[in-house]
């Protein structure tokens, strides 16, 4: 049986192949394959090493990600274990399976996972994770302040999340905060995960402990919004905790999390939303994301409020200043009506 650095290695020596098996969105330009992210959007930011010494070596220049075309075929399926990713590589490269592989309740005869919608990939591991209450990842909110995160049906818990850290290759699992990215349908298209400490003590000690699978351009972890997602008010940022926290003390007002400034940018506004109120994160590439989701507001004829936290993000706010001097912040940056509705007297 191949090891993984020899299976990494031969889908290396076919890079192009598995591109246009998984990536099948982007092209061909000079010696490398660009497509817009791991979820096979079309775009530009994601690009792959055809040849040379680094064949086979993938950065998506938005998010950070990087790996091999064994990480890649991981990502694009939405598997969670590596023996699945490494059957997955066997089959695309027809090498034999080292045990019979039975089928899952949820994969249909003939149904190769990189077949699969990226919403149906995303929807698979969300299906895989359990309800939060009382679980280390609603333990690992409350210790941030956040003390109702398991009344979010958005929100779940992984009790074994795979996990490869993509500078020494080394493979684990890992407890994970799990939340489901959706669109203004309310459709599932991608997962967040959070991986935490086995033993309760924060997020895991890994190099990169946050990372989302799926598609997230447009689309949100959303918290608080009714089941036609119109709304006509509503708080979108970056952050998930951050956000979390903004819901924590406004839980009457739908909140969004686009996880990244990037894709903050790209937020589509749900139908019937007047004003967006825009959480701002203290730096500069906060201040990106609030400029470019403002002019979109804008181009939809939506008042676009920015509120702004106090310290580094609306989460060390709730945790350092207190509950009562957030809602005091808030009260003072939001409209008047605003504050009336959604903030405790």
């Amino acid at each position: 049986m191949l090891s993984a650095s020899e299976l990494a290695d031969r889908l290396a020596r076919n890079a192009e192949a598995v591109c246009r098996r998984y990536l099948s969105a982007g092209r061909r330009i000079g010696n490398y394959w660009i497509v817009g992210d791991v979820a096979n959007s079309k775009g530009r930011s994601l690009y792959v090493h055809l040849t040379g010494l680094r064949a086979g070596k993938w950065t998506d220049a938005a998010t950070g990600q990087h790996g091999n075309l064994l990480d890649l075929i991981r990502e694009t399926c939405g598997l969670v274990d590596f023996r699945d990713v490494a059957d997955e590589a066997r089959h695309f490269l027809s090498l034999p399976q080292p045990v019979p592989v039975a089928l899952r309740e949820d994969e249909d005869i003939g149904s190769a996972p990189a077949n699969r919608p990226a919403a149906e990939r995303a929807r698979r591991l969300f299906r895989m994770s359990q309800p939060l209450a009382g679980t280390l990842a609603d333990r690992y909110l409350r210790q941030r302040g956040i003390l109702h995160a398991s009344a979010h049906a958005s929100l779940r818990f992984h009790p074994c999340c795979f996990y490869r850290d993509l500078l020494t290759g080394s493979r684990t699992s890992y407890p994970a905060l799990i939340a489901a990215v959706t669109d203004a349908a309310g459709a599932i298209t991608g997962v967040h995960r959070t991986w935490l400490d086995k033993d309760g003590d924060g997020k895991a000690k890994v190099e990169d402990p946050r990372r989302a699978l799926g598609r997230l351009l447009g689309n949100a972890v959303r918290f608080g919004f009714p089941v036609d997602g119109s709304v006509p008010i509503l708080a979108a940022g970056e952050g998930l905790e951050s956000m979390l926290s903004l819901f924590q003390v406004m839980p009457g007002m739908p909140m969004a999390a686009a996880l990244t400034v990037n894709h903050l940018t790209a937020f589509v506004p749900p139908p019937g939303c007047q004003r967006l109120y825009i959480a701002a994160d203290a730096d500069a590439a906060g201040r990106h994301g609030i400029e470019g989701l403002s002019c979109r507001a804008q181009a939809f004829g939506i008042l676009p409020l920015v509120i702004a936290s106090e310290l580094g993000d609306f989460n060390e706010d709730l945790r350092r200043l207190g509950p009562d001097r957030l809602t005091a912040s808030l009260r003072q940056q939001l409209a008047p009506p605003d504050a009336m509705a959604f903030l405790r007297a």
